[in-house]
């Protein structure tokens, strides 16, 4: 019998707008308030990025992920897993990657670790290789699961070159990020080919963005894997309407994996099928 599947609510990420979607949450209270209604909703994991509670900017201000985290952990027991992208940063490395490793020092079940660079929105999405052993290493330390967050094939490739340095706990778990421009498209097909190149035991989910979401998570259930859905992937809950929520996204996924023949897990499922540290 197929695991039970985890579904993971992106709440915000760092570039939706409310000018884009007036569901978009900016403030600590907005997002940890969404992530709740997530968990009411059947996620067992929650991703967090943080804003400027009023201009909405991306921010790696560390007192804003520990009000998220500590509103979130007063209602609810739904896993947190907290960003280190920091792709909005500039100045010097050393410096970058203590800023984006801050939130590790909260102690989320997991934190998103990027492991490879791409072109990215008009820009480059930095990871150089001694990036990830840092945050690899930092992690550790703190027994924060590692989410390793691929956009290609060839940073699954880097990823289980670091799995033979012991740096990870059994078991490894990806996010697949499908349809991001410039990083691999979000087809069947090319999401087959990225489950062929996971170790036997590693763990995974899979996000499509935009409107590649629903066809990625559908797949993804159908393949035995995790899903991810939510404000940050995609805004519109069918051609040309906009979500009214994260949870709308939840709901609907959850419906869609029982629609599939499998089971939601919950947090401590979820825990257990992670392998997360107590």
């Amino acid at each position: 019998m197929p695991e039970k599947v985890i579904i993971t609510a992106a709440i915000t990420g760092s570039a939706p707008t409310k000018e884009m979607s007036p569901a978009v949450p900016y403030s600590p209270a907005e997002i940890a308030n969404s992530a709740i209604e997530c968990w009411q909703a059947g996620a067992a994991i929650a991703h967090i990025h943080v804003r400027e509670p009023e201009t909405g900017l991306a921010s790696s201000e560390i007192e804003l992920f520990r009000e998220v985290v500590e509103r979130i952990r007063d209602h609810c027991d739904i896993l947190i897993n907290l960003t280190t992208t920091g792709f909005h940063l500039e100045g010097n490395p050393d410096d970058l990657f203590d800023i984006r490793l801050a939130p590790v020092l909260l102690k989320p079940e997991i934190c998103s670790l990027d492991i490879g660079t791409l072109n990215f929105r008009g820009g480059v999405f930095v990871n150089p290789p001694e990036w990830g052993l840092i945050a690899a290493k930092r992690m550790r330390e703190h027994k924060v699961k590692p989410e390793i967050e691929v956009f290609d094939t060839g940073h699954i490739s880097q990823a289980i070159d670091m799995l033979k340095g012991e740096l990870f706990d059994d078991p490894p778990y990806f996010q697949l990020c499908m349809g991001v421009k410039w990083g691999i498209e979000a087809t069947v097909e090319n999401l087959l080919l990225m489950k062929s190149k996971f170790p036997k035991n590693a763990k995974w989910s899979v996000l499509g963005v935009g409107k590649s979401q629903l066809t990625m998570i559908t797949t993804g259930i159908l393949l035995g894997g995790n899903i991810r859905v939510g404000l940050e992937d995609n805004l519109y809950f069918r051609k040309g309407v906009l979500a009214k929520s994260n949870a709308q996204f939840v709901e609907n996924a959850a419906k869609l994996v029982h629609q599939l023949q499998r089971e939601i897990a919950s947090p401590s499922e979820a825990k257990d099928i992670l392998g997360l540290t107590p």
